[in-house]
């Protein structure tokens, strides 16, 4: 058989590729502690499983519209109101089975050869992947440990020229946990009105995972470019609803039309009972979202210090997510070379940095979405490890 060429350029998401060893490891009988998953170790809050029960009790088992239940719909344009407040027509909103169909279908929209988005690097892979996959040219935005993995504002507007069809932002990031603050988005949005013709897609799935009282700034914040920024953002991290698939996107008037016929072709619809679920998420209790965030802010601050007391490793304080991006090149191995090390001598898994773009070289991604116990046994291998091998070099 011969496949389309585009598959050639399609790559993938390692940490699904990590975990699936890291299971067969543990049916081997070996002892893994996984803190390469980006996913919280909390279960779903009761009130929202037993919405999600209820539903299917009472009958929602069909296909709902293409863009979701309208309730749900309007529960997210008022969840949007009450924390980044903004307003927003609920019609604007499409439910999606995750976050990425609103990835890419926003990549498949403005994506095609001869043209160029740019997107963080190192940033969550699934950018860089279907950016290519969809012919355009992948022009990495480069984020620094200097800066505190947050984006030059001029540098990027540099970067923009007429081919540019697409600018991908995402604060809190994934993996470095670096937040873009408003003086920074201010700088860069007040650039962008010089190109109009450039949309741009806001990944804020971490919005409610912020540290150290810093605020989340939405980029639907910004009037000069709310016509032209699509929102990405679900349940996944803040309800700790990663296996139900659910996200949404809130798209702009001229594109919701497109996003919807994207959906048809591929998903139809999300789940029926899972929507139902989603509203509870949104309009009923909120203490296990705050629950969820201190415990990972309390884990933050303990992964953080027992990486800096690692040899050759470094790391600095994350200001949302729940990643810690440590700096390894003072082991004098490959970011890669690290992850394998880890997995294979010591049980635990991580993710090299190189996962995420050329540009994290040097790092490995820990996620602290895992108990605190877990934590600290895992470090506690990690620092023996590297101590018996930089020993022995």
């Amino acid at each position: 058989m011969q496949l389309a060429q585009r598959m050639s350029r399609l790559g993938t998401e390692s940490a699904f590729k990590i975990l699936a060893r890291a299971k067969a490891l543990e049916a081997e009988g070996r002892d893994i502690i996984n803190l390469g998953i980006g996913a919280p170790d909390f279960l779903t809050p009761k009130n929202v499983v037993e919405a999600g029960k209820r539903a299917l009790d009472e009958g929602f088992h069909f296909y709902t519209p293409a863009k979701g239940l309208p309730d749900l719909r309007q529960a997210v344009a008022d969840d949007i109101a009450k924390y980044r407040n903004v307003q927003v027509d609920a019609n604007n909103v499409m439910i999606v089975p995750g976050g990425k169909p609103t990835m890419f279908f926003a990549i498949s929209m403005f994506g095609e050869a001869g043209t160029e988005i740019l997107y963080p690097n190192p940033g969550f892979p699934i950018y860089e992947s279907m950016i290519e996959y969809s012919g355009a040219k992948a022009v990495p935005i480069e984020l620094l440990e200097s800066s505190g993995f947050a984006f030059d504002p001029d540098r990027v507007l540099s970067q923009i020229n007429d081919r540019t069809r697409l600018v991908i932002i995402n604060t809190p990031a994934n993996p470095t946990g670096g937040v873009l603050e408003r003086d920074a988005l201010d700088r860069f949005v007040a650039g962008m009105e010089k190109f109009p013709h450039v949309a741009i897609l806001a990944d804020e799935i971490y919005s409610r995972l912020l540290y150290d009282g810093l605020e989340h700034v939405s980029l639907l914040e910004y009037e000069s470019i709310k016509d032209r920024t699509i929102l990405l953002d679900g349940w996944s991290k803040t309800y700790s609803m990663t296996g139900w698939r659910l996200g949404y996107g809130v798209w702009p008037a001229e594109l919701i039309d497109h996003a919807e016929r994207l959906q048809i072709n591929s998903n139809s619809c999300p789940s029926a009972p899972v929507q139902v679920a989603g509203i509870e998420a949104l309009t009923g209790p909120q203490d296990d979202v705050e629950v969820m965030r201190k415990a990972f802010d309390e884990r933050r601050k303990i992964i953080v210090d027992l990486l800096n007391d690692i040899p050759g490793f470094s790391c600095v304080m994350p200001k949302g997510a729940f990643y810690a991006f440590a700096n390894v090149t003072g082991t004098g191995m490959t970011a890669k070379a690290v992850e394998e090390l880890l997995l294979n001598e010591v049980g635990v898994a991580t993710v090299g940095g190189t996962s995420f773009g050329h540009l994290g070289e040097g790092y490995v991604r820990f996620s602290y979405a895992s108990s605190t116990e877990n934590i600290r046994e895992a470090l506690k291998r990690v620092k023996t490890c590297l101590q018996a091998k930089l020993q022995s070099t």
